[in-house]
C-alpha cells in the first residue's frame, strides 16, 4: 500500500521538504483555502508525485480530522509536516495564537494517534521562540503536555502584549510541544521533532522585511555571522536528515537554523551585556 505524506501549509518550506522526504508517496497538501492547497498540489504533481489537495484550518479540529481520515484511505501515514502559520505582521494576536500555539498541539494529538510505525513529524516553528525570556518550569510543562484544548486559557497565554509576543509564546509552545508529544508519538514507534528557521526566502519572510517591522528584521538579516538569508532548501535539507533513517534516534528536538541570528542576537556586538 502506497505511504503518505501530510503536509499542512504547503508553502515554499512546506513543499521543499514534502519533495525531499516523498519519493513513491502519495502527498495530501491541506493549505488555509481549496485554491492555495490546489495551487500547491498541482506543482507537486509536475514534478512527479501523487497529490490530494485538500482544504483545511489548521486550527479546526473537525477539519483536521477530515485530512486524517481522507489520509487513512490513502495508505499508512508516515510523515507530517506541519508548516502552517502566520506572522506577527500578518495576523492579529488572538488568529496567531489559535493557529500557532493551539493549531500545532491540536495537530500533534491527532496525528499522534495515527502515525503509522516508524513515523516522523517535523513542526516548523521559528527563531523567535528564543527570544522572548524565560518562562517558569511550570508554564513550559503546560506549553509541552496541557491538552490542546486548555493552552489558550492559560493565564500567560492569555497575557500576551502584542502580536510579536503572540507569535514568540506560540514558537516556544512550538519547540516545548514536540517534547511532550515525543512520549506519545514514540507509543507508535514514531518520533517527532521541530526545526527553528531564521530569515528563509518565502512570501512570510517577505512580508516581515517589508511590514511594520521591517527595520528590525533587515538588521538582523544584515548583521546575522552567515551574511545572508537561507533559503527553503536547506531547511528541507535538515527536515531530511531528521525525519530519515540517518535521525532515527533523534526526536523531542528543536533545531535552530537561523544563519547565526540567535546567536548574534544574545552575544554579539549590540547584545545587552550583563
Amino acid at each position: 500500500m502506497t505511504e503518505v505524506t501530510v503536509v499542512f501549509g504547503a508553502g515554499g518550506i512546506g513543499q521543499a521538504i514534502a519533495r525531499r522526504i516523498s519519493s513513491g508517496r502519495h502527498i495530501v497538501v491541506a493549505n488555509h483555502s481549496q485554491n492555495s492547497a490546489d495551487k500547491a498540489a498541482n506543482l507537486l504533481s509536475n514534478a512527479g508525485f501523487e497529490t490530494t489537495p485538500m482544504h483545511a484550518d489548521v486550527s479546526d479540529r473537525a477539519m483536521v480530522q477530515a485530512v486524517v481520515g481522507k489520509a487513512k484511505e490513502l495508505g499508512p501515514i508516515k510523515a507530517l509536516v506541519q508548516a502552517a502559520g502566520v506572522s506577527p505582521s500578518q495576523a492579529p494576536i488572538e488568529s496567531i495564537l489559535k493557529v500557532d500555539l493551539y493549531g500545532t498541539a491540536m495537530l500533534l494529538e491527532e496525528f499522534g494517534r495515527v502515525i503509522a510505525p516508524g513515523g516522523s513529524g517535523v513542526v516548523i516553528s521559528s527563531q523567535s521562540g528564543y527570544r522572548m525570556p524565560a518562562l517558569t518550569a511550570e508554564q513550559d510543562a503546560l506549553l509541552a503536555t496541557a491538552p490542546a484544548e486548555d493552552l489558550l486559557d492559560l493565564d500567560f497565554v492569555k497575557g500576551v502584549k502584542d502580536t510579536l509576543h503572540a507569535y514568540q509564546m506560540s514558537k516556544r509552545c512550538n519547540s516545548l510541544r514536540v517534547r511532550g508529544e515525543a512520549v506519545n508519538w514514540a507509543k507508535r514507534d514514531a518520533r517527532i521533532n521541530a526545526i527553528s528557521p531564521g530569515i528563509i526566502v518565502t512570501p512570510l519572510a517577505h512580508d516581515e522585511l517589508y511590514g511594520e517591522r521591517a527595520e528590525f528584521y533587515r538588521a538582523m538579516l544584515a548583521k546575522m555571522p552567515a551574511g545572508r538569508a537561507g533559503t527553503p532548501d536547506e531547511v528541507a535539507a535538515l527536515a531530511a536528515h531528521i525525519m530519515g533513517p540517518d535521525g532515527g534516534f533523534i526526536t523531542g528536538s528543536d533545531f535552530l537554523i537561523d544563519g547565526g541570528a540567535t546567536a548574534n542576537f544574545f552575544y554579539g556586538p549590540d547584545a545587552a551585556k550583563p
